[in-house]
């Protein structure tokens, strides 16, 4: 750091080194890692720019800026990552959720409008953000989540806790749904779907620091669709929709298993994300 150091003058060393180091959001990174380091709030950085920052500040600004340009996310670094507008607490043990998977929760959420009681499963449920969001946003659902990794599913039991519906949602450690019954109104599931030779290619972001076992799905990405599928059609109220979470250009494959597992594509069933791609599917009973 430059001798003078208040809070603008670290934002500006901090911006310009993750800029050199590639970051294409070094601005907006600088900002979060210096408020997280010093214990600021984005009031604090706007109004009071030339705070002095203390010693012992600037060194944990140093590490954070570090890792920074090494290539690990900010999320991670400083543990949470917004969702749907709610901070949610990551950990090496869970994915990063992803802006793209908004676009689940965006296509889930009017599927329950017409529903008293909704009851939600999400398979696979990682941090939680999917199921914890739908919780949040729809008062009167009830979930259940399934997490194969028992690291994943303290995280998402913290995460529904702090999102005010822990009380609502029962997490159930099992692979896919081995250990759930009932059945459902809403069956969600952003699964892993990238082809093991494709992980090399992903950015370094994902590639070293999401959890291989949140990534890998199979050979040719489509292991948990096949698993899923079949096991969602027992659990699927009459009238009920499956909506799922899939990787650019794997759309086709997806509806041609579940067409095999006895569902249609619901109307406009196919949804694009932000950037364009074809990213969920809506499925119900044929």
């Amino acid at each position: 750091m430059q001798p003078e150091s208040t809070v603008a003058a670290v934002l500006k060393v901090v911006a310009a080194r993750l800029e050199a180091a590639g970051c294409d959001t070094a601005r907006l990174d600088a900002r979060l890692l210096v408020e997280e380091a010093c214990g600021l709030s984005l009031t604090d950085v706007i109004a009071r720019p030339d705070t002095v920052i203390a010693a012992a500040s600037l060194e944990r600004v140093e590490i954070m800026v570090a890792r920074r340009a090494a290539g690990e996310p900010v999320s991670r670094i400083i543990g949470e990552r917004e969702f749907y507008g709610r901070s949610f607490k990551i950990t090496p043990d869970v994915l990063d959720p992803r802006p793209d998977t908004e676009t689940l929760v965006d296509v889930a959420l009017p599927l329950l409008g017409k529903i008293a009681h909704p009851r939600i499963l999400d398979i696979g449920t990682g941090s939680g953000a999917i199921i914890v969001t739908l919780l949040a946003e729809a008062p009167a659902a009830t979930g259940v989540a399934t997490e194969l990794s028992p690291a994943a599913l303290a995280v998402a039991r913290d995460n529904a806790h702090v999102n005010g519906v822990g009380q609502r949602l029962q997490l159930v450690e099992t692979a896919w749904t081995e250990r759930v019954g009932g059945q459902f109104d809403l069956i969600v599931s952003n699964p892993p779907y990238i082809p093991p030779a494709d992980i090399a290619s992903l950015c370094r972001e994902v590639r070293e620091h999401d959890p291989h076992l949140a990534l890998a799905g199979g050979p040719d990405g489509l292991d948990a669709y096949r698993a899923i599928l079949p096991e969602a059609a027992a659990l699927l109220k009459p009238g009920g929709h499956v909506v799922l979470e899939f990787g650019a250009g794997q759309h086709e494959d997806v509806v041609r298993i579940a067409r095999a597992h006895g569902f249609a594509l619901a109307a406009g069933g196919l949804v694009k994300d932000l950037g364009g791609h074809v990213r969920c599917a809506i499925l119900l009973r044929s």
